[in-house]
C-alpha cells in the first residue's frame, strides 16, 4: 500500500546547489580544485572587478599608440597656444589643467605636451617594470624557497639566513647609487630598474614558500612518493610546486602592486626612466613645481598610480579567499 505517487529513483533531482543523492540515478560531478576556486572568485564583485581595472589596463598598455591615434596627440608634440602667456607661460589656458574635449587630461605646464598621451604611454612603463620584476622575484623566490624548505638542515640555515640578509640592504639608497652612475637611457634604465626590484624582493615570497615547503615535505603524499622510488627532483616539481602554485599565484598578484609603487618612488626621486619616456612617477616628480599653478597636473597621475595599486590589491584578496579552502568567504 502506498500513501502517495511513487517515483522512480531515476527521476530524483536534487536542489539547485546541492549534490545528486547516493542511489539516484544522477553520476555525481566532480569539481576540480580550480573550478572550485573559479566558482568563489565569481561570487566576489569586488574583486571581479578589480581583475576587469587590471585587464582594461593592460589593454590600454598594449594598444596605447591606437588609442592615441584617436584621443590623444603625440606624445612630444608641444601645444605653446595651450599655455596662458599672461601668467609666465606656466599655467595652461582654461580651468582644470585645459582640459577639454580635444585634451581629455589637460596639458602639461610650461610645454603644453597632451597629459593623455602622457599617462596611457606611462601605463607601458610602470606595468612592464613592475610586471618583469615580479616575474623576476617570483623565480627566484620559489628556487630558493623550494630548495631551502625541502633539504632544510645546513640548506635552509644558509638560504634563509641569505634572505635575512637582502631584507636588512637599504634598498632606496643602492637603488639612487647604482641607477645615478648609469648611462641615461631608456632601455640600461629599465633593465637596471627591473634587476633591482625583482632582485631584492624576491625574500618576501622566498620565505612563504620556505614554510609551504616545510609543512608539505611531511606530508603522507610525499611520503608515498618516496616510496615508490620517486627522486628529489621528481618530487619538488610533480608534488610540491603544484600544491605551491596557490600561495605563489596569490602572493603575486600581491607584489606586484608594491613593484608600481617602487617604480613610481624612484622616478620621483629622479633615479627612474630618464626624459622623454613618459612615466607616471616622473609626471608627479615633475607637477612639484607647478602644483600652485595647476593641481590637476599632479592629480592625473596620482589616481593612475591609486587605481592601478588598488586593482591589484582587490584582486590579490578576491583571489587569496578563492584559493584558500579554509575561508568562510
Amino acid at each position: 500500500m502506498t500513501l502517495g505517487p511513487v517515483t522512480s529513483s531515476t527521476d530524483v533531482t536534487p536542489p539547485a546547489g546541492e549534490e545528486a543523492p547516493v542511489g539516484s540515478g544522477k553520476a555525481i560531478e566532480g569539481r576540480s580544485l580550480g573550478r572550485i576556486a573559479w566558482t568563489r572568485l565569481k561570487r566576489d564583485r569586488v574583486a571581479l572587478t578589480g581583475g576587469g581595472v587590471i585587464i582594461f589596463l593592460i589593454l590600454v598598455a598594449i594598444f596605447a599608440p591606437i588609442i592615441n591615434k584617436f584621443l590623444g596627440h603625440p606624445v612630444n608634440e608641444y601645444h605653446q597656444d595651450k599655455i596662458d602667456p599672461n601668467l609666465g607661460g606656466i599655467p595652461p589656458v582654461g580651468t582644470w589643467g585645459g582640459i577639454s574635449s580635444e585634451f581629455l587630461f589637460g596639458v602639461q605646464p610650461v610645454t603644453g605636451r597632451d597629459l593623455f598621451s602622457q599617462i596611457i604611454y606611462g601605463s607601458q612603463t610602470s606595468l612592464l617594470i613592475a610586471l618583469l620584476a615580479t616575474l623576476l622575484a617570483v623565480v627566484i623566490g620559489v628556487v630558493v624557497g623550494i630548495t631551502a624548505g625541502f633539504y632544510g638542515g645546513w640548506v635552509d640555515s644558509l638560504f634563509s639566513r641569505f634572505m635575512d640578509l637582502i631584507l636588512a640592504f637599504p634598498l632606496i639608497l643602492f637603488a639612487i647609487a647604482l641607477i645615478s652612475v648609469l648611462p641615461p637611457t631608456t632601455g640600461v634604465r629599465i633593465a637596471v630598474m627591473v634587476f633591482i626590484i625583482g632582485g631584492f624582493s624576491w625574500p618576501y615570497i622566498g620565505r612563504i614558500v620556505r614554510g609551504q615547503a616545510l609543512s608539505l615535505r611531511e606530508r603522507e603524499f610525499i611520503e608515498a612518493a618516496r616510496s615508490i622510488g620517486a627522486g628529489n627532483f621528481r618530487i619538488i616539481f610533480r608534488e610540491l610546486l603544484p600544491n605551491l602554485a596557490a600561495p605563489i599565484l596569490v602572493y603575486s598578484t600581491l607584489i606586484i602592486p608594491t613593484n608600481i609603487l617602487f617604480e613610481a618612488a624612484l622616478s620621483f626621486l629622479g633615479v627612474g626612466v630618464p626624459p622623454p619616456t613618459p612615466s607616471w612617477g616622473r609626471l608627479l616628480s615633475d607637477a612639484v613645481n607647478f602644483y600652485e599653478y595647476d593641481p590637476m597636473y599632479m592629480v592625473i597621475p596620482g589616481m593612475a598610480i591609486f587605481i592601478t595599486v588598488l586593482a591589484f590589491n582587490l584582486f590579490g584578496d578576491g583571489l587569496r579567499d578563492a584559493l584558500d579552502p579554509k575561508s568562510n568567504r
